[in-house]
């Protein structure tokens, strides 16, 4: 999908800098954007993601009423690179000053993140998000004590999403699922299974736990094939576990390696609405994992049991293990570094189930999750430190990461997931920010 974009032009649309800048970008973003016929400032705009300057003059600080009537943010893209010209920094400073909202990208890759973000903001309005889930947290569920506690089960947390977004959310049983997948003959899923097999590596499954989980694979991906405005699916995989004999981490991978589709761990919507802004707008691999930061102490190292945090070269306080359901987290194997499908961890999933044992590169992260009520964004970069290993506990394989800030992040962090991205992207995700109208809120 392309961001659909209206130029403005200040005294004519024939004026030659205005026709040569505007041919620049449609060249330059021929894959990321259309642009209308240009419109006079001052004119009605055509429906559109967006208001595009190709030519700013200085007529623009005597037309400020006119262009604070815009739709906003407007993008200022005047250099023959893709990007705002530097002789244009002082109108852009003046409008915000005023108030007007600018994105003006200072390279051409910042530019193309916005096209994609303006492009994904009016997806949104007409997409679907997927979960499978009965009623989580309700008596009878695993962890019920812990799992009732989470925000992205709330009707409130679905209406302000929607509210902000546009997205809508399709609830299906887990327990239907999971009956219709051991319906499936073991012929059938073996079939499937047999093309990927090579290209698969697994350790330590029997031939009934990866079938098992082809089938979960094969069911979401007729469900997802029904409906082509689903681009999130999640399952409440952990609190619900008893409908299943197995876990849905070798389908997201499968269904992300096929088809880009984002998944959501344990259904968590506000996880799968943040992977989303990433996924359709900055070019970096991602993935979502819980927080155990060495200042919560024995409350973290209990959960995980785990003795100790595993020891770092300086400032302890500053690292967090991040590990989930085992290891380090559901990672698709074009991102990894390391990559197979292993035996379940935790004692709440069945003994049939399985789990992804896997690990992104090390060097630079950034930790990212959307803030209810989603007008805000946590965006902290760090770095992977290293991976360690605890036999025989529920962190297998898990990552050390490095913040600025250890304490500022355990007195503000806003959940025990995260989405951790490589590289470091606040500059992208302030660009990304910009077009949803969201502040960002970091730790340096």
């Amino acid at each position: 999908m392309k961001a659909k974009f209206t130029p403005v032009y200040f005294f004519s649309a024939q004026d030659p800098d205005f026709v040569k800048q505007l041919n620049i970008l449609k060249t330059l973003l021929a894959e990321e954007a259309e642009f209308s016929e240009p419109v006079a400032l001052g004119s009605k705009v055509p429906d559109s993601d967006g208001v595009v300057f190709p030519q700013m003059l200085g007529e623009a600080y005597r037309r400020l009423d006119d262009i604070k009537k815009l739709p906003q943010p407007l993008v200022v893209l005047t250099s023959e690179f893709g990007t705002v010209s530097m002789w244009d920094w002082e109108i852009v400073s003046y409008l915000r000053s005023k108030s007007v909202k600018i994105l003006a990208p200072n390279s051409l890759e910042k530019t193309k993140m916005a096209c994609r973000a303006f492009a994904l903001k009016r997806q949104l309005k007409r997409s679907k998000f997927l979960v499978y889930q009965d009623n989580p947290a309700s008596e009878g569920g695993n962890q019920d004590d812990i799992f009732k506690r989470f925000y992205w089960w709330e009707p409130e947390c679905l209406d302000a999403m929607q509210s902000k977004y546009g997205v809508q959310f399709v609830k299906k049983s887990f327990k239907k699922l999971a009956e219709d997948a051991k319906a499936i003959p073991d012929a059938e899923a073996e079939a499937v299974w047999e093309p990927r097999a090579k290209k698969t590596p697994v350790r330590g499954l029997s031939k009934r736990a990866i079938l098992s989980a082809v089938k979960i694979y094969m069911l979401v991906k007729k469900d997802l094939d029904a409906d082509p405005d689903i681009i999130a699916a999640g399952i409440n995989c952990l609190n619900e576990s008893r409908f299943s004999d197995t876990t849905p981490c070798l389908a997201w991978n499968l269904l992300f390696e096929d088809r880009r589709m984002v998944w959501g761990c344990e259904a968590d919507l506000v996880a799968m609405l943040t992977e989303v802004l990433i996924a359709k707008t900055i070019d970096t691999s991602f993935m979502m994992t819980n927080l155990y930061p060495f200042l919560m102490g024995h409350a973290a190292l209990n959960h995980e049991h785990i003795a100790d945090f595993p020891e770092v070269d300086s400032d302890p306080d500053n690292h967090i293990l991040a590990a989930h359901c085992g290891y380090f987290g559901v990672v698709p194997q074009s991102f990894s570094t390391e990559w197979t499908m292993g035996e379940k961890v935790l004692a709440i999933v069945d003994d049939n189930a399985h789990a992804l044992d896997a690990r992104l590169p090390e060097g630079k992260i950034t930790l990212v999750k959307l803030i209810p009520p989603f007008d805000s964004i946590s965006v902290i970069e760090g770095d992977l430190v290293k991976y360690a290993q605890f036999p025989g506990s529920h962190c297998v394989n898990g990552a050390v990461m490095k913040v600025p800030n250890g304490q500022k992040l355990v007195d503000e962090v806003i959940s025990h997931h995260y989405i951790v991205t490589t590289g470091h992207n606040l500059s992208a995700m302030e660009t990304v920010s910009q077009v949803f109208n969201l502040d960002v809120v970091t730790i340096k």
